[in-house]
């Protein structure tokens, strides 16, 4: 027995960078090395958040990464402050259960006794912008106030744009802020499946306590609750229960309570009752700064063309934008190669391709634009306005209108979140600049050429078109 060294867990670290970059992130620099005992590594985590994680998500990432860097058959166990002896982490008053990313995870018994939250998914790494900053500010106000900020809270969105994200936050907010705040957060379909075995087992009554005896109840995809009339009926007084008792209740589903189908009439009035914010695809400068905050979770700054590239790139939801992070990161480290605009290329590829048609893509369009007028990907689809730059990205816009299906809306969220007024503003400015300028009008057909594939975009060409 006794410490090990130190250098065991750099080894670890990079293995799993390796192996696994994925799975790494910036904060596994705090894990401290405690000892070797009895064939087992004891690393000690201090923040309960991400101790909880490592036991949940990495524990056999790190025994492999472990055995394989010092050849021995060592196990690997995450351990707390005051813990090195102790089995299991002492009693929490906090609850998770649910399916999918959040918990799917090992259970004792009926309840998982201890919630798994992303270290993540904090308001420290949540990207504020303007398509969701309703929804932060609310967030951080019921986190810091519960029961008495917004009550019911309901946050809707597409998949992947960050409800599940402020609902972690608000919990770990809540956990540091009222240590000994009851907090229970489930999805739908784990209040679902906790109903329906209450009742087989004649079990109401420690179900209603269970769900009804708390400070402050998350629920995610509160959508699952349509077509469910006998799970409507129980969550309706669940929520009467908690809501006439003060007790805050915060809601995420991906539509609004007045469009989820076969929802109750009683339920959409309760749902309405509070604050509804909903968050909308991020633009482009979010998605950027998105794009730079999750790999820098991962102990992988990107270049800031790369970041853009992605983000220019990617414009569905984060989920995409992580994915194109983690293949970047994957082909570095196959190829042993440095992250830069050319691997990000090879990584993302065309994530918007063309199909056998005709028709080029906007990022086609983005690429010959940028090549021709010498521009840099971040300035083009910034908010800049010097002449230098709305000349090309003007150009852009009239390009993709002419050789894309997309519409107003689509094309001005490709340029940098802008709406559909710029667009069509900037094709009336280009429609009537060409015609009196045959400097414009003989660089806009060697673009056409280029994107269309019978030529090629060459750098500065364009200068004289843009000064004049």
């Amino acid at each position: 027995m006794g410490r090990p060294d130190p250098r065991i867990k750099d080894a670890v670290l990079a293995h799993l960078k390796k192996h696994h970059p994925d799975l790494c992130r910036h904060w596994f620099d705090d894990i401290e090395p405690l000892e070797i005992s009895s064939g087992t590594l004891k690393l000690l985590v201090r923040e309960n958040v991400q101790l909880n994680y490592l036991r949940r998500s990495c524990t056999e990432q790190f025994q492999d990464a472990a055995q394989a860097v010092t050849s021995r058959l060592l196990a690997v166990k995450f351990v707390g402050e005051g813990e090195v002896v102790q089995e299991t982490a002492p009693e929490v008053s906090v609850v998770h259960e649910g399916t999918g990313p959040d918990g799917n995870g090992r259970q004792r018994g009926v309840v998982q006794e201890e919630m798994v939250l992303s270290p993540d998914y904090s308001f420290e790494h949540f990207i504020v912008g303007p398509d969701n900053r309703l929804a932060h500010a609310a967030a951080v106000a019921v986190a810091q106030n519960p029961g008495r900020a917004y009550n019911p809270f309901f946050i809707h969105s597409g998949v992947g744009l960050g409800k599940t994200h402020l609902l972690h936050a608000i919990c770990q907010t809540a956990m540091e802020q009222s240590p000994g705040l009851r907090i229970y957060y489930t999805s739908c379909e784990g209040f679902m499946t906790r109903f329906l075995e209450s009742v087989q087992a004649g079990q109401m009554t420690s179900f209603r306590h269970r769900f009804r005896n708390v400070d402050l109840l998350l629920v995610d995809d509160i959508h699952d609750l349509s077509k469910r009339d006998r799970t409507q009926e129980e969550f309706f007084h669940t929520f009467n229960s908690l809501y006439q008792a003060g007790r805050q209740i915060v809601l995420s589903s991906d539509a609004p309570p007045n469009e989820i189908p076969d929802l109750e009439e009683r339920l959409v009035s309760r749902f309405n009752c509070g604050l509804v914010a909903r968050i909308d695809r991020p633009c482009y400068e979010t998605r950027v700064e998105i794009v730079k905050s999750k790999a820098a979770l991962r102990s992988t700054p990107l270049p800031d063309d790369v970041a853009s590239y992605v983000a220019a790139r990617i414009d569905t939801n984060i989920r995409e934008l992580e994915g194109a992070i983690t293949k970047i990161q994957s082909m570095a480290v196959i190829n042993d190669a440095v992250i830069d605009l050319e691997l990000a290329k090879q990584a993302v590829g065309d994530h918007t391709a063309a199909t056998a048609s005709q028709h080029p893509t906007i990022q086609q369009i983005i690429d010959a634009i940028t090549k021709f007028y010498d521009v840099k990907l971040t300035d083009l689809l910034s908010k800049r306005r010097h002449k230098s730059i709305a000349l090309p990205r003007q150009v852009g816009m009239w390009l993709a209108r002419k050789h894309t299906r997309y519409s107003l809306e689509e094309i001005g969220g490709y340029f940098g979140g802008r709406d559909h007024t710029t667009v069509m503003h900037a094709i009336k400015a280009v429609n009537s600049r060409r015609h009196d300028d045959p400097a414009l009008s003989h660089d806009m057909s060697r673009l056409e050429e280029h994107i269309l594939g019978g030529g090629a975009a060459h750098t500065g060409a364009a200068h004289t078109s843009v000064s004049s």
